[in-house]
């Protein structure tokens, strides 16, 4: 494989995917909100002369290149967040802007340009002759990963039908290779009360009070240790040999956590007993940790159990209509994951970038004492499509993406056309890695 033509192909495209990636930017695409993105993005397929490019019917844009029965996918999602207070943003999140070396722009680094260097990472394949006999290239800019991260795979495997030899998920990585992340839930916590005027509380039951001891509990989890003594033993537990078999794993990706995130309450007045308290708890979860045993955690804390029936613990589904109207109805579960470190595809990526780029991260000036304290091969800190596509599928994924973590969500949102660059380059060499390891 040749490298440096490798290298220098994606090098002549920075001003090709610069341009699409603020073409993308322009349009907001919050999650079912997405068509102007997918519409740009396919129109681009089309001009560099993708196979076929195709939307299935949750929105799905996807672009194949070559043929064969072996299909080798790059996933990038294509919804944003919102903006939050435009007072934060120093420029227009939609307009962006672009010097040499950065392009700004709500979506640029999470995830909008991991896509636009897959695009042009397939070109690249396609003109150089690195698509292996047999292999067709898919590449899918996803939807509603914000609201629902996996939800757009589900749909893609079971009712399109179809299922990658393996994904790389583009999702930004800082310069490196992510094998991994926790999983997450979203958990409903309900209390029961009984209202009556505030003026004799005693007559009532305040449900607000009931949740207030239920959180202390939760806290618990959270903060304690996980010593013989402890009586809500704490999340850290998962990290010790004792207590999980899959410590190993668990402590690569990183101690679970829980936290309150939202809290709603019914009450005839502001001067009434509380009858209703519910609160939304944000569960990460690492390796040995199901949502069947995270639902159990809390339904055995000591003052859930004192409430009894007046407690319901449940967990979330999610069912909002895609932006062409479909609906996918699933349960907020979102499983832990992670490709073991010698795994082929581990392996063929790591190849990949070594062949072009040696043994350390790279990147922009600003990034590269950050990027180089940390290993090549890591995992990500928050959650992808790599949920449903390794987590409940089973199907070998693995991160590589331009743009940084610290910018996803956040006000004044950047990427660097360095990485852009690179991503493509590494993406272009992969399938032969890949297939030259068999």
């Amino acid at each position: 494989m040749d490298f440096d033509r490798i290298r220098e192909a994606a090098r002549g495209y920075e001003k090709d995917m610069t341009a699409f990636l603020r073409a993308i930017v322009r349009h907001p695409g919050e999650s079912c909100g997405e068509r102007a993105h997918a519409e740009t993005i396919a129109a681009e397929m089309r001009k560099l002369g993708f196979d076929e490019v195709k939307t299935d019917p949750q929105g799905n844009v996807m672009g194949f290149m070559g043929e064969g029965d072996k299909i080798i996918a790059f996933d990038g999602h294509i919804d944003t967040v919102g903006i939050g207070n435009p007072e934060n943003w120093t420029f227009d999140p939609y307009e962006g802007y672009e010097t040499d070396t950065e392009i700004g722009g709500r979506g640029v680094s999470d995830q909008c340009g991991g896509v636009v260097s897959a695009v042009y990472g397939a070109k690249i394949m396609k003109e150089q002759g690195l698509i292996p006999q047999g292999c067709r290239i898919m590449v899918v800019g996803t939807v509603q990963e914000e609201d629902c991260d996996g939800l757009c795979w589900q749909y893609i495997i079971h009712e399109d039908g179809i299922r990658p030899e393996f994904v790389v998920s583009t999702e930004p990585t800082d310069g490196g290779i992510y094998r991994g992340q926790r999983g997450r839930m979203e958990i409903r916590v309900d209390v029961k009360g009984v209202s009556c005027h505030g003026s004799a509380p005693e007559r009532g039951d305040n449900a607000i009070y009931k949740m207030a001891d239920i959180l202390q509990d939760v806290r618990a989890l959270n903060e304690n240790d996980d010593e013989d003594e402890t009586a809500v033993k704490g999340l850290v537990k998962m990290l010790n040999p004792k207590y999980n078999p899959d410590w190993e794993e668990a402590r690569f990706l990183g101690r679970g956590t829980i936290t309150v995130s939202q809290i709603f309450y019914t009450s005839p007045s502001r001067c009434a007993v509380a009858d209703s308290c519910s609160v939304s708890l944000d569960r990460r979860m690492t390796f040995g940790e199901t949502w069947e045993s995270c639902l159990e955690e809390i339904r055995q804390l000591p003052s859930v159990k004192k409430y009894g029936d007046d407690v319901k613990v449940s967990m979330y589904r999610y069912d909002r209509p895609s932006y062409t109207g479909c609906v996918y109805e699933i349960e907020c579960y979102f499983p832990t994951w992670a490709i073991p470190k010698d795994h082929r595809v581990t392996k063929a990526l790591e190849a990949a970038y070594r062949g072009l780029y040696g043994e350390k991260r790279i990147g922009a000036p600003e990034t590269l004492t950050m990027r180089q304290s940390r290993p090549l091969t890591d995992k990500w800190t928050f959650s992808t499509n790599g949920v449903s596509i390794m987590g409940r599928n089973g199907i070998p994924c693995i991160g590589f993406g331009p743009g940084a973590e610290a910018q996803a969500h956040a006000p004044n949102e950047k990427t660097w056309k360095q990485d852009l660059v690179t991503c493509a380059a590494v993406y272009a060499a992969l399938p032969g890695t890949y297939c030259g390891n068999q």
